[in-house]
């Protein structure tokens, strides 16, 4: 029976920063989702399923095969489609064959129904292209669909996926999702793809604390994760009470003991008690006060530690909440008019296009990659200008593509901010940035060493925190290489702002997650130069 099975497992980067420690962790033969914050070490813990990394400590055993899709699909010069599926020796050999240049010992090793085999791997994965593609001439989603298809070619008993959905149009996203529903071997799969985590049996998430599993979906996850934060919740409710009487306790020994003193002192002042007798009642005194006060500090010290600790948990636990300043767009005006608009770089990309936004209104555009997205934002924030018809645009607009180029890597937060909100006082800055997790030293963070959902956590803080929010917020895949806690906040974020919203992304449950009003589909087209490589 095919198994992974992961005995005290440890593993630290190579200048020894601690990444996963003393795992024990089984997979079988089922869908399992591996989810976790950026840095957790899912990517590695996938390298050393596959033996790409070795670990420090502890074991890694699979029983059965494994087949690997990895998140950087970069192409070598010269490398094809056939390289992906690892047959460029065998298809020379039938092309020798078809031609009649092979011998009979080569004859007898033909493998006569490679090319069909391989065909419909592809088709699995809704691609059509011939095997002799070269590589580099393929879209990122293109050139994943084939190194999928070239995985499940292999039939192995276990498929380990990295971010397989990233990059992918919707066609690419559903051709997954068909796949792996209908996949009855073992999967591990990293993803932030909400969608493509509903279509799991397990769900194990990486923290700080190790690997916890849980049956079900996504969806289930996300229900046992909101009863284990009202259970947080409720033992630091109890804590912080116990607190409370530990403290009332230890007010009303000390009390006790004064008003004892008080009247010792008293006796010992009048004289009538031996001199021997007040030492042995001053030392069984002192003996109990302190053995009580030693018993309260204990008590104090154990509540203030499960105080600690459902607050921690609650922290990891607890999304994030926004709420913002008011963007004050009026809701008949008009912060978006293209008018039969055609334009491109060496073609045209987009023919006679028309888009209206008026108010507080929430749109994404939709469409396969190379169907104009790109050129259609390069449209409306200038960068490319109509060849024909006209655009106009609020002059309240601000956008936010998935690298945040909107801040200064070199500069803070906190600098960010006030060079994006001049006039802002430093209190409405700290508290602006406060809203999006941002407190204290860590809004002094430079933005050039943060995380990609900080980075865009960040720019949203900037953009929108401030007095006056724009009105038109723009925003270009915004989930692509997120963990699952950053979309989460980005979504906070979002559903806080109530101006006008323009969103191109191809995540259905982001798009649903921020309320989206009304969609735009482009059709499909030749690529997109804006989007080329």
């Amino acid at each position: 029976m095919s198994a992974v099975t992961l005995s005290n497992l440890s593993w630290s980067t190579p200048d020894g920063v601690p990444v996963l420690s003393d795992l024990n962790l089984g997979f079988a033969a089922e869908r399992t989702g591996l989810v976790g914050r950026n840095g957790a070490g899912k990517t590695s813990l996938l390298r050393l399923l596959s033996g790409d990394l070795q670990p420090q400590s502890g074991s890694v055993t699979v029983a059965g095969t494994i087949a690997t899709l990895r998140q950087s699909l970069a192409p070598q010069s010269g490398e094809t489609v056939a390289t992906l599926f690892g047959v460029a020796d065998a298809l020379a050999l039938l092309r020798r064959a078809e031609s009649g240049e092979a011998t009979m010992d080569e004859l007898a090793e033909a493998d006569w129904t490679l090319e069909s085999r391989i065909e419909s791997a592809l088709a699995q994965l809704r691609l059509d292209t011939p095997l002799d593609t070269p590589l580099a001439s393929l879209s990122g989603g293109q050139r994943t669909r084939a190194a999928l298809a070239a995985a499940i070619f292999a039939d192995p008993d276990f498929l380990l996926l990295d971010e397989p959905t990233n990059n992918l149009d919707r066609d690419g996203r559903d051709a997954v999702l068909s796949l792996l529903a209908g996949w009855r071997a073992g999967a591990i799969v990293v993803s932030h793809d909400r969608e493509l985590l509903d279509t799991m049996d397990a769900i194990v998430e990486l923290n700080s604390l190790g690997a916890t599993r849980y049956g079900g979906n996504w969806s289930a996850y996300r229900e046992r994760k909101a009863l284990e934060l009202a259970a947080a919740r409720h033992d630091l409710a109890d804590a912080e009470r116990r607190v409370a009487e530990a403290a009332r306790t230890a007010q009303q020994q000390a009390e006790r003991k004064a008003r004892k003193d008080g009247a010792g002192k008293r006796k010992a002042a009048k004289g009538d008690i031996p001199k021997i007798v007040l030492g042995m009642m001053k030392n069984r005194a002192e003996n109990s006060s302190g053995e009580a006060a030693r018993l309260a500090e204990r008590q104090r010290s154990e509540a203030r530690d499960a105080a600690s600790t459902a607050r921690e948990k609650i922290e990891i636990l607890q999304p994030l909440t926004v709420s913002l300043p008011p963007s004050g767009l009026p809701a008949n005006r008009n912060v978006l008019e293209i008018r039969d608009a055609t334009t491109g770089y060496d073609r045209a990309i987009l023919s006679g296009f028309s888009l209206d936004l008026t108010g507080p209104e929430r749109v994404a555009v939709t469409g396969p990659n190379g169907s104009g997205k790109s050129t259609l934002l390069a449209l409306i924030t200038g960068r490319l200008q109509p060849w024909s018809g006209t655009v106009r645009v609020t002059d309240r607009v601000a956008m936010l593509d998935q690298h945040a180029n909107i801040l200064d890597p070199s500069a803070s937060i906190r600098d960010n901010f006030t060079r994006l909100n001049p006039g802002a006082t430093e209190n409405a800055c700290r508290a602006a940035l406060a809203r999006f997790a941002f407190r204290a030293d860590a809004a002094l963070q430079i933005a050039g060493t943060l995380s990609g959902g900080q980075r865009l956590r960040a720019a949203l803080a900037c953009t929108l925190g401030g007095e006056t929010p724009p009105w038109l917020l723009i925003l270009d895949e915004p989930t692509n290489h997120l963990d699952i806690e950053s979309i989460e906040a980005v979504e906070a974020g979002l559903i806080a702002y109530d101006g006008a919203l323009l969103v191109v992304s191809h995540d259905t449950a982001f798009l649903e997650a921020i309320a989206v009003e009304r969609r735009i589909a482009l059709p499909d087209g030749e690529t997109d130069p804006a989007r080329a490589g």
